[in-house]
């Protein structure tokens, strides 16, 4: 996987020098913010904007953060009933 992605950014740096290497010297490549307008140059429109994102994140947070803590609960009584993990009693009584 990594000798895939090494390969994949010498082929990506020979492309960007051949490019340069068109453009001719002292020549820099124009700038496109493709974000913000299209190739023609054209601005493009204001994003769509989603409604209740706060509510739609609490909705896939709460629900998981309960099962995390169910399974937690679950497990630290798995380790605790076959003595894996007791936490030790201190005795106070001086």
């Amino acid at each position: 996987m990594a000798s895939a992605l090494g390969r994949l950014a010498r082929l990506s740096a020979l492309r960007n020098a051949r490019g340069a290497a068109s453009r001719g010297p002292g020549r820099a490549a124009p700038l496109r913010r493709t974000a913000v307008s299209s190739s023609s140059g054209a601005i493009r429109p204001k994003p769509k904007k989603t409604p209740f994102g706060l509510i739609r994140i609490a909705l896939v947070v709460v629900p998981f953060l309960y099962v995390g803590t169910q399974i937690s609960k679950n497990f630290a009584a798995l380790l605790e009933e076959h003595d894996i993990f007791v936490p030790e009693d201190d005795d106070d009584d001086d």
